[in-house]
Parts: structure tokens; C-alpha cells; sequence
């Protein structure tokens, strides 16, 4: 800010700044805004990405496209000395490339795997539209940046119902997501038009343009019993205090108000879709259950539950092996 804090110019400069639109001082005119038009070179990474973005779109989930493009746009901005990586040839890009943009544009392991996998993605995709022979950001082995969202446990699940009763919003919330392993955008639409005859039938957003895998489980009894204690809307099982279904980021940000107000800030909508799936590995789910239950395609989703599960129940059958002999 350049004006006197307390003057009707400050308080102009202000306005402006909430807006989003240039400050004039008084007395000044307007500069004109200089537009930068950049046509990709063919060939370059610049190139790459907009034949990326205009021909997958439509095609894979549009979040997700959104997502890897603001990555993907990052990196062509990242400069190697004073040249843009946007304007470099792609055909030249290197594994040794890739692991310095990684390093360099994202400070936590997460995010440096988000960097890597949309670079994959992208020179995958280049690589199968024999657009290049290559793809360098394949075989670059994941950096570890923990479990991801919190797990909830048994205890959290029984604090937030005690703060939450029967009946209402927030404890239809809870049961939805934790006894159908859905994600937040698809417990969004959930009606009563996805069940009949106890069946509940949906296909996630995440795979209606990838796997088109449909997910079909049996309406537990627990579940079944909150739906009809809970008052509902007409499409959408949760609906907002006007009665209009939630958009997801709307409910996203009520499930994170209703978790706060169980005293329970490290809890979110998909730790209770890890939670589901622990317990189900635990009490004893294959992979190819939980890959039915959870819409998962691949068993590199589900060998981190089972795994885990199988640990726990071989170190219960063997702690006792650690008392000494008694003779």
C-alpha cells in the first residue's frame, strides 16, 4: 500500500486491492495494461501442455485436469538459468530435470509427489499419442510424506455422535461417509433415488471417465435406521438450511464445522473413508472386497489396509514370544 493509512485515498486504495483492479492515485491516469500473447513454439513444453489441456479435456475428471494444469503450468515457468522450462524443447527433458523442478517448486514431500505425477501423466499421455518416446518422470520413486489425512478412531467416531445425536445433519454426515466409503462429492448427490431394494448403486465422479466402475453395497442396518431418523431433501439426502442439496465445497466446509464443534480439528470426510477401510481390513476384507466397497480399480489402493491389518493381528499372536522362558 503506497497511500496515508486514515485518508479517503487509502481507504480508495484499499477498496481497490479487495477487488482485484488497479489503484489510480488521484490526478493520474489510468496505464494501459500491457497483454502478453504467447504462442508456444512447437515442440517445447509450452507446446506440450496446450495439446495436453485441449485434448484430454472432456476426458478425464475435470478437477483433476485442473489440478495437473496449474502444476503443469508451474513448471513451464520454472527457469533453468534464464530460459523458461515452458520454452525449452520437451523431447530434451531429462529424469535429472524433473527431480530439480520437484525439489525446487514444492517445499513438502506431498507436494513434490504432485509435481512428479503430473509431469508422468502428461509425457504417459504424450508417450501413448506418439508425441514422444519417452516419459522422464517415470520409475522416479515417490517421496514418503506420511499416512496423508488423519484415520479417525473408534473413540473419535463415538465423540463427535455424542456432540451430534440422532436425528440430526451432522450424524447422518458421519454415517454416510462411514458406512459407505464414499467421497465427499459423491455424498454430495447421494439420494434415496441410489437405493433400492437395500442396495445402494452409484458411480463415483471419480471414475465415471476412467474406469467406469460402479460401486453396489447393501445398505447397512445402522445406516438405514439414521436415514430414517434424519430429516432428508428430495434428491440429496443432506440438504442445506434452505433445502437446497449441498454443493461439495459447501459441505466440505460443514463437515469441517460440525468436526470443530466435536472438538475434533485433525478429523475430515475422507479420514472417515480411511477409517472404513481399516476396519474392514481389520476385521478381515480381502483386497478385492475393498476394492468393491470403495470403487478402488487397482490393489495398490487397498494392500496398505490389508497390510497393516495383517501386522497387527500377526504381532497380537507372537507378543507373547517376547516373555523370557520360564523354567
Amino acid at each position: 500500500m503506497h497511500e496515508t493509512p486514515g485518508t479517503p485515498a487509502f481507504d480508495e486504495e484499499v477498496a481497490c486491492a479487495r477487488l482485484g483492479v488497479p489503484y489510480v492515485p488521484a490526478g493520474e491516469k489510468p496505464k494501459p495494461e500491457a497483454t502478453l500473447v504467447r504462442t508456444p513454439a512447437e515442440g517445447s513444453v509450452d507446446w506440450l501442455l496446450t495439446e495436453y489441456k485441449r485434448r484430454v479435456e472432456g476426458k478425464i475428471n475435470g478437477i483433476l485436469l485442473g489440478r495437473r494444469s496449474r502444476m503443469l503450468e508451474d513448471v513451464c515457468e520454472y527457469r533453468f538459468g534464464s530460459t523458461r522450462c515452458g520454452a525449452l524443447p520437451y523431447a530434451d527433458m531429462k529424469r535429472r530435470h524433473v527431480l530439480e523442478m520437484r525439489d525446487a517448486l514444492r517445499p513438502t514431500a506431498g507436494a513434490q509427489n504432485e509435481v512428479i505425477r503430473a509431469l508422468s501423466a502428461m509425457f504417459s499421455w504424450a508417450v501413448d499419442n506418439d508425441l514422444a518416446t519417452t516419459n522422464p518422470a517415470s520409475k522416479i520413486k515417490l517421496l514418503y510424506s506420511g499416512d496423508g489425512y488423519h484415520t479417525w478412531t473408534v473413540e473419535e467416531v463415538r465423540q463427535y455422535e455424542e456432540k451430534h445425536p440422532a436425528g440430526s445433519k451432522a450424524r447422518l454426515m458421519l454415517h454416510l461417509a462411514l458406512y459407505t466409503g464414499l467421497r465427499l462429492n459423491n455424498i454430495a448427490i447421494l439420494g434415496r433415488q441410489h437405493v433400492r431394494d437395500g442396495v445402494l448403486t452409484i458411480r463415483p465422479e471419480k471414475t465415471r471417465k476412467t474406469s467406469g466402475v460402479t460401486v453396489e453395497i447393501p445398505v447397512l442396518p445402522e445406516l438405514q435406521k439414521t436415514i430414517e431418523d434424519s430429516p432428508t431433501g428430495n434428491l440429496t439426502f443432506l440438504v442445506t438450511e434452505f433445502g437446497k442439496p449441498f454443493t461439495v465445497n459447501g459441505l466440505g466446509n460443514k463437515m469441517r464445522d460440525w468436526c470443530n464443534q466435536a472438538g475434533l480439528p485433525q478429523c475430515s470426510t475422507h479420514g472417515l473413508r480411511k477409517a472404513g477401510a481399516t476396519i474392514a481390513a481389520e476385521n478381515g476384507a480381502t483386497d478385492e472386497e475393498l476394492m468393491a466397497i470403495f470403487g478402488w480399480t487397482t490393489k495398490n489402493q487397498t494392500t496398505t489396509y490389508t497390510k497393516k491389518a495383517r501386522r497387527k493381528k500377526i504381532a497380537a499372536g507372537a507378543m507373547h514370544k517376547l516373555r523370557p522362558e520360564q523354567n
